[in-house]
């Protein structure tokens, strides 16, 4: 199972009660989600993480860009806490690659992809493709992962087999049938009880007229 959310964290100019809540609320998500399950985020979380890693290796690469602030250490901290790493970081490529953010004079990294930690092996690359953007100013971040996928076996369904009574209507199946079943009730022409009376006989007839018949 692959789970994508979408989030859009508060500005830098919020206040830090609103900036709080949103974390908070997005920690609630993907807490339900059971940790079997691959998880994906796609957000601009506005903030910035910054280039290197030190003392942060378990969950970001050394590829993001300029200096981390205040919003880059809350998307640091919610990636440890949910065991989660933040995917633009780890794959080298030129700066005009990394921004997501182009604004004048202004080039930056907000928008982040996030992942399981233990599905990084599943992703072959990460970055920004220059020249789309998804909305103004923002440019579109796209990522590649394989997902191997196990394909259940059908249980194979027994259909069961029409009587074809209607083959009874001729005469010499009919004769044939009879012959058949007397054989197969231990030769008795005749029955001094009706045949349900005699519980041995009905058993064998229930289980044996079906198959004379086929």
């Amino acid at each position: 199972m692959l789970n994508v959310v979408s989030g859009y964290a508060p500005q830098v100019g919020c206040e830090l009660e609103e900036k709080e809540r949103f974390w908070s609320e997005l920690d609630e998500v993907i807490e339900s989600i059971p940790t079997g399950e691959r998880v994906v985020i796609g957000a601009d979380f506005n903030g910035h993480v910054g280039e290197g890693n030190t003392g942060d290796e378990e969950v970001m690469g050394e590829s993001g860009v300029k200096e981390r602030n205040l919003e880059g250490q809350m998307v640091v901290d919610f990636a440890k806490r949910m065991d989660m790493a933040v995917v633009n970081t780890y794959f080298q490529k030129r700066e005009e690659h990394r921004v997501t953010y182009k604004s004048g004079g202004r080039s930056t990294q907000v928008d982040y992809i996030l992942c399981r930690r233990g599905s990084l092996k599943e992703i072959s690359d990460c970055k920004v493709v220059v020249g789309e953007s998804v909305a103004r100013q923002h440019r579109m971040v796209v990522c590649r992962m394989t997902l191997m996928v196990c394909k259940k076996k059908r249980s194979k369904i027994e259909i069961e087999k029409k009587t074809k009574w209607w083959k009874l209507k001729k005469e010499e199946c009919c004769e044939d049938f009879r012959q058949k079943l007397r054989q197969a009730l231990g030769g008795q022409g005749h029955f001094a009880k009706p045949i349900y009376a005699n519980h041995t006989l009905f058993s064998q007839a229930h289980h044996t007229i079906p198959n004379l018949v086929k």
